[in-house]
């Protein structure tokens, strides 16, 4: 699943872990998951690193600050990665046409390297048109929240006549709709 926009509240670009907050329900979806032997991996893209927004040590702290938050209330990630890259901005570094990149699968294929998974039978949760995408180009089932961007997005995918498997409210309507599935 994404990070920002579906497990926590849409602020911009999330420099800084103090401004992280989880959505309503987030937490609670993320237990239900675990609960009935799903994995959960988060797969976000960070451009703000490329754009000079922020470090990679500040997304590795936000992300701290989210699995605290999760772990708190019970809930687990079993592994989260992100995409510093952008291909029209940064330096040398970051400035890369890369294949970890939301919606290219480069980090759907270290996650099943690391973890040992298949991507038969998964889903992919996000409230952007990457998301959506990238589930495409994993074959799996993908879910669409209006929660953060999706919205304003669902609008993009039906021009583009991209059409998610599913839409929901937010994480917590979307994980109920993967159990019932």
């Amino acid at each position: 699943m994404d990070r920002d926009g579906t497990i926590n509240e849409e602020v911009g670009y999330l420099a800084k872990p103090e401004d992280f907050v989880l959505i309503d329900g987030a937490a609670e979806a993320i237990k239900l998951l675990n609960d009935a032997g799903f994995v959960v991996v988060v797969v976000s893209n960070q451009s703000g690193v490329a754009r000079g927004y922020f470090t990679e040590e500040d997304v590795m702290k936000v992300n701290d600050k989210m699995l605290f938050e999760l772990n708190v209330k019970g809930a687990f990630v079993d592994a989260v990665y992100y995409c510093p890259h952008h291909p029209d901005f940064g330096g040398e570094e970051y400035k890369v046409d890369c294949d970890c990149r939301k919606p290219k699968t480069g980090m759907v294929e270290k996650a099943k390297e690391e973890l040992g998974l298949s991507t038969e039978g998964s889903f992919v949760v996000g409230d952007h048109k990457g998301d959506i995408e990238l589930g495409k180009n994993i074959g799996a089932k993908t879910v669409l929240l209006l929660s953060g961007h999706g919205a304003e997005e669902a609008k993009k995918l039906g021009k583009e006549g991209i059409v998610p498997d599913h839409t929901c409210e937010d994480i917590l309507s979307a994980v109920k709709y993967i159990l019932g599935s």
